[in-house]
């Protein structure tokens, strides 16, 4: 049996919404729950107006099964967190950008694993700063 490892890298803005800060990557084997329960902890210690979703498009521009688990997701926040707004950004090389600023920082291959996903979080969510 082979289990899939799923992260979901966290990151926020500051009170004006100008920068975004990696906060960190939620490890949870594909359970959605844990995800869930973290970010209800993370809303009720910071202020959390908007959920910013990376949308993994294929490189062609199609959807595969990624985007289908991801509106998945996106259908359960929107159950448990029905007064934060949710908003969707195209992730398309984020995970590679965040393995180029790794490599620039000089980073230990042990350490990447843990924030790759933080720092794609940033780059998501500066994705969607820039945009508004």
């Amino acid at each position: 049996m082979i289990t899939e490892t799923v992260e979901c890298g966290v990151a926020i803005t500051d009170a004006l919404g100008i920068t975004a800060q990696g906060l960190e990557t939620i490890h949870h084997n594909g359970n959605d729950k844990l995800v869930l329960k973290r970010l209800e902890e993370l809303t009720q210690k910071y202020e959390i107006s908007t959920f910013v979703v990376g949308k993994p498009i294929n490189m062609d521009g199609t959807s595969g099964e990624r985007v289908e688990k991801t509106q998945k997701f996106i259908h359960k926040l929107r159950c448990k967190f029905n007064n934060i707004s949710i908003e969707t950004v195209d992730e398309r090389l984020t995970t590679v950008a965040a393995h180029r600023t790794m490599n620039f920082l000089d980073v230990k291959p042990k350490e990447k694993k843990n924030i790759v996903d933080t720092i794609s979080a940033v780059y998501i969510l500066e994705m969607y700063i820039n945009r508004h």
